[in-house]
């Protein structure tokens, strides 16, 4: 009696365990970065555009874009644009700051930094140009501070832009599906 309890237990629970087994192997799901990988396979090569009005930012982004590359998804970054098998253009398209909240002496508190980038990747094997725009946003305060000063500023842009940044991969496996 006790050893037939112990048979159906251990049937149960390979059952249980083969169930699970076949449905998430099953079911297909594999996530963006996989996708991304995929589509932005070989040697990268990152081109930045550089604004103007604002080159500090600009470099900062580029280098945010080499880590996504290289952590989240392995790719190998060439700085020969001869050696890529991908070519990928970064620009900023904008930067714009808006204030959200006033103090009750009428001055500016807290400010929202909103950028645009523009992203365009061209693979050299299939001659094919994808493009799309990624935004980002961050808000913060001035404390004290009666104006934005630079180091503000730039670390807002900064992290509204790692923000953007952020939807690169998963813009980049949609793309993948696109023709």
């Amino acid at each position: 009696m006790k050893s037939i309890n112990i048979i159906k237990k251990v049937l149960f629970v390979l059952f249980t365990l083969s169930l699970c087994f076949f449905t998430f192997s099953g079911c297909g799901y594999k996530p963006s970065t996989y996708y991304a990988k995929k589509e932005l396979a070989g040697k990268v090569f990152v081109r930045l555009y550089i604004d103007l009005q604002d080159p500090r930012n600009a470099v900062l982004i580029k280098d945010s874009m080499n880590q996504l590359l290289i952590q989240k998804i392995g790719s190998k970054l060439v700085y020969d644009e001869k050696l890529a098998d991908t070519i990928m253009d970064l620009r900023i398209q904008s930067v714009s700051m808006s204030t959200l909240q006033y103090d009750v002496s009428g001055y500016n508190k807290v400010y929202r930094a909103k950028v645009n980038i523009s992203v365009k990747y061209h693979k050299k094997a299939d001659n094919i140009t994808k493009s799309f725009l990624v935004d980002g946003e961050n808000d913060f305060s001035i404390g004290d501070d009666t104006t934005i000063t630079d180091t503000k500023r730039f670390d807002a842009i900064a992290k509204a832009a790692d923000d953007a940044l952020e939807e690169v991969l998963s813009k980049i496996a949609v793309a993948s599906f696109k023709k």
